[in-house]
C-alpha cells in the first residue's frame, strides 16, 4: 500500500529530546537529525536553546519509532547498525520509491 511521502512521520526520543522526522528527507538529513549531538552547527537556535534547558537522563534509551517497530539508536552514527537504521527510516519516509509496480 502506498503512502504519501509528505504524510510519513517517524518519531523518536534521542538524548532526552523528542524528534520528529517527516518525509521526504535525504539520508544525510536523517543522520544529522537523529545524531544531532554529533553534528555541530546543524541545530537551529531554538534547538540549541532547548538543549540548554533540558536535562538528559543517561539511563533512558534512545529509540526511533517506525512502522516496523521500535529501534534503539546506537551511540555511534558510523556503525553498521546506525546505517541500517538510517536505511529503514529513509525507506519509510520515501514509500513511493519502494513500491513495486
Amino acid at each position: 500500500m502506498a503512502t504519501d511521502a509528505r504524510s510519513a512521520r517517524i518519531t523518536g526520543r534521542v538524548q532526552g529530546r523528542d524528534i520528529l522526522l517527516t518525509g521526504p528527507v535525504s539520508k544525510e538529513e536523517i543522520r544529522n537529525r537523529v545524531w544531532w549531538w554529533h553534528a555541530p552547527g546543524t541545530a537551529t537556535s531554538e534547538e540549541r536553546e532547548e538543549d540548554r534547558r533540558h536535562e538528559f537522563d543517561p539511563s533512558a534509551r534512545d529509540v526511533i519509532n517506525t512502522l516496523g517497530g521500535y529501534y534503539e539508536v546506537p551511540a555511534d552514527p558510523s556503525t553498521p547498525e546506525a546505517d541500517e537504521l538510517v536505511e529503514t527510516v529513509y525507506a519509510e519516509l520515501r514509500p513511493d520509491e519502494h513500491d513495486v509496480p
